[in-house]
C-alpha cells in the first residue's frame, strides 16, 4: 500500500504522541512495569489512522526507542530494552495498534464502537506485555498479574474510553485521513 507524504506524517506525528506519552511515567514500588500515558495513544492511534498508519506509527516508535533515541518510559532505549521487563508491552503496542485500527475500520461508527475497539485493543498489549514479564522475571501466574496486569487494568480501561471520547469528537480522524 502506498501511502501520500501526509498519512506517513500522522503516523511519525503518533510516534512522537507514544513517546511523549511514555515521558509522563510513575514507578510503582512492587512493579518494574510503571504507570504511563502510552497506552492512551497507541489505541487513539488505531481509531484515528487505521490498521496500516497505526502499526506504522508504533513501529516508528519502537525504532527509535531501538536506535536510542531516549523515547521509552523512564527515558530509556536500545535494544536491551525489549528484552527487559516492560518489552513485550512495548512490541504489544505494535499489535494492539493494528488490532484497534482493524477493528476501528470495520466498527468505528460512533462512540460505543470506538470504546469496543479500544477496550479490544488493550488484549494485545497485556497478552504480549505478560508473555514478556513472565521471560523476564519467571513468577507464578499471580504474582505475574499482580505486578502487570491488575494495577493497571483499570487505568487503562479509563485511558482507553478516554481515547475513544476524543477520537468521536472534533475532527482528529477527519485531519489523519
Amino acid at each position: 500500500m502506498r501511502m501520500t507524504p501526509r498519512e506517513v506524517t500522522s503516523s511519525a506525528v503518533f510516534a512522537v504522541l507514544t513517546a511523549i506519552g511514555a515521558c509522563i511515567s510513575t514507578p510503582i514500588p512492587f512493579s518494574p512495569v510503571p504507570f504511563t500515558l502510552q497506552v492512551f495513544f497507541v489505541v487513539l492511534s488505531g481509531v484515528v489512522l487505521g490498521s496500516t498508519r497505526a502499526t506504522l506509527a508504533q513501529t516508528i516508535y519502537l525504532l527509535l526507542g531501538l536506535v536510542g533515541f531516549p523515547v521509552f518510559a523512564g527515558g530509556l532505549s536500545g535494544p536491551s530494552t525489549l528484552v527487559g521487563p516492560t518489552g513485550g508491552y512495548l512490541i504489544g503496542f505494535i499489535l494492539a495498534a493494528y488490532v484497534t485500527g482493524r477493528l476501528a475500520e470495520k466498527l468505528a461508527r460512533n462512540l460505543r464502537g470506538m470504546v469496543v475497539c479500544t477496550l479490544i485493543g488493550l488484549i494485545p498489549i497485556y497478552v504480549v506485555g505478560e508473555i514478556g514479564l513472565w521471560i523476564w522475571l519467571r513468577p507464578t501466574l499471580t504474582v505475574l498479574l499482580m505486578i502487570g496486569a491488575v494495577p493497571f487494568l483499570p487505568g487503562d480501561i479509563i485511558k482507553s474510553v478516554a481515547a475513544a471520547f476524543v477520537a468521536s469528537r472534533g475532527r482528529l480522524r477527519d485531519i489523519a485521513r
